[in-house]
């Protein structure tokens, strides 16, 4: 029997691996089997992905922020590895600022016969598909655009949100919590500790039983974020059991970072902290009632910073305590439609409906 074989790649970050979900199950529906090539702090999320029936790791020297140096070996056994999979074609998924042509030239001298990337670069014979997009779309539908282009659709009834794998693991923690998430994966997006901590507080105060989450580097953070009024899961929780933790929440308090997507992939509604260094229209939380904190026209506004060059980091410490009780009062007592709602240069919060 004849099986149809698809390599797809995103090499970036877990968050930028969940808003494949729409491409990864159009594809999965056109083929016997789906390999996902992910960087390591994307292969887990990747695993969550309806869809995949595999995934592989590799760290990427043109995508990764911290890149290693190139290494002939390291490009020969990839290619090696693609070479003995014979994939029918391949998808390589990128955001806007990064380039798909270097990965095509390593999949063409694997033998691979038909890829397809977004590119704004001229790429020679290096893709079959060299699909264009506005660069204002959200991620997730940008990525989907490039599975149309290379000829696959969502199977009939998918909504085209993102989603996990069902179903999760059973968490120890009842239902109807509020999960505060700390940190990012970029220090620029994220809502200073402190102000993390007063959030813990005034949530608490509200009535509120709240659920700090972080990673087993953020134990610190986190510690200090929950002080004794919130409940300290830094640490304690694989990507998987996150989703759970998530799943079972009425809000989720979160930077713009992986969490703000796990959320929006298990449909639960999020407060998020949005710095405006990269453009909310294409990475706010997708799909979910939203309520997007933060002054979305202050300095720091689409420079892709990973520090914040503004003394003070005004973008999100102008957001208070108060002001984050508030938004998940409203996202959890009033029926909202799904929703990006933007900071204008004063801080305000005004609804945008996509």
């Amino acid at each position: 029997m004849v099986t149809r074989t698809v390599l797809v790649a995103r090499l970036d970050n877990a968050g930028d691996v969940l808003l494949q979900g729409p491409l990864v199950r159009a594809v999965a529906a056109g083929a016997d089997r789906v390999v996902f090539l992910a960087g390591p702090a994307g292969a887990e999320a990747a695993r969550l992905l309806p869809g995949v029936d595999d995934v592989w790791t590799w760290r990427c020297p043109w995508i990764l922020a911290d890149p290693p140096p190139v290494d002939l070996a390291a490009l020969a056994a990839l290619t090696d590895q693609v070479r003995a999979l014979a994939p029918d074609e391949a998808l390589i998924s990128t955001s806007f600022h990064q380039s798909p042509l270097p990965l095509a030239l390593l999949l063409r001298t694997a033998g691979v016969s038909r890829v397809s990337a977004i590119s704004v670069d001229y790429p020679g014979s290096l893709l079959d598909v060299r699909h264009r997009v506005d660069d204002d779309l959200p991620e997730p539908e940008r990525a989907l655009s490039l599975a149309r282009a290379a000829g696959f659709e969502l199977p009939p009834g998918d909504d085209g949100l993102l989603a996990v794998r069902r179903p999760l693991p059973a968490v120890a923690h009842e239902p109807g919590a509020v999960v505060l998430h700390p940190g990012a994966s970029v220090p620029a997006r994220a809502w200073p500790p402190e102000l993390c901590a007063e959030a813990v507080e005034a949530l608490a105060d509200a009535g509120h039983r709240v659920l700090v989450t972080g990673g087993p580097g953020e134990t610190r953070l986190t510690a200090a974020v929950a002080g004794s009024r919130g409940i300290d899961l830094g640490g304690r929780t694989s990507l998987v059991e996150l989703a759970a933790v998530l799943d079972g929440a009425v809000a989720a308090v979160v930077a713009n970072t992986g969490p703000a997507h796990l959320a929006a992939a298990v449909g639960t509604p999020v407060v998020s902290l949005f710095a405006p260094v990269v453009p909310a229209t294409r990475w706010a939380p997708y799909g979910v009632p939203t309520l997007l904190l933060g002054d979305q026209g202050a300095p720091c506004r689409d420079t892709r910073a990973r520090e914040c060059p503004v003394p003070g980091h005004p973008c999100l410490t102008s957001v208070t305590a108060q002001d984050v009780v508030a938004a998940v009062d409203k996202l959890t007592t009033v029926e909202q439609p799904a929703a990006v709602r933007s900071g204008d240069a004063s801080g305000k919060v005004a609804t945008k409906i996509r």
